[in-house]
């Protein structure tokens, strides 16, 4: 597969010159990820993203997201988180990332608190 780093470099620019944004804990937000190396999870689409979930704030610039996949693919560190956008989701834990809060590009809504209390969990033991 073909990656496009030279595209994502020109949003990574214009995505630093914009502001901190606002956000909350359990938040699921699409995060501009862009294009990564090798089977680190990438954004998609013209932005370059993927839907999130804040799992914890380290105040107005940063926080650490899990990022969303709606692939069926079963893996241990796959916690399924139900319906985002209409779609099955899952969390995947392996791509667990701090991200600047400039990265965040719209709010999508709020994971139920089960299913964050399930994930929180997930990534304590995890780590």
């Amino acid at each position: 597969m073909q990656r496009d780093f030279d595209r994502w470099n020109n949003i990574k620019k214009k995505t630093n010159a914009e502001h901190p944004r606002l956000y909350t804990v359990r938040e699921m937000w699409w995060c501009r990820l862009g294009v990564n190396v090798g089977t680190e999870q990438d954004g998609k689409g013209d932005w370059y993203v993927r839907p999130c979930v804040i799992l914890r704030g380290f105040g107005p610039d940063a926080c650490l997201v899990v990022p969303l996949t709606t692939s069926l693919r079963k893996h241990a560190l796959r916690l399924p988180v139900g319906l985002v956008n209409g779609f099955q989701a899952c969390a995947n834990l392996s791509q667990i990332r701090v991200v600047d809060t400039r990265r965040l590009e719209e709010k999508i809504e709020f994971l139920e608190k089960d299913a964050f209390s399930r994930l929180r969990k997930a990534a304590r033991d995890m780590l």
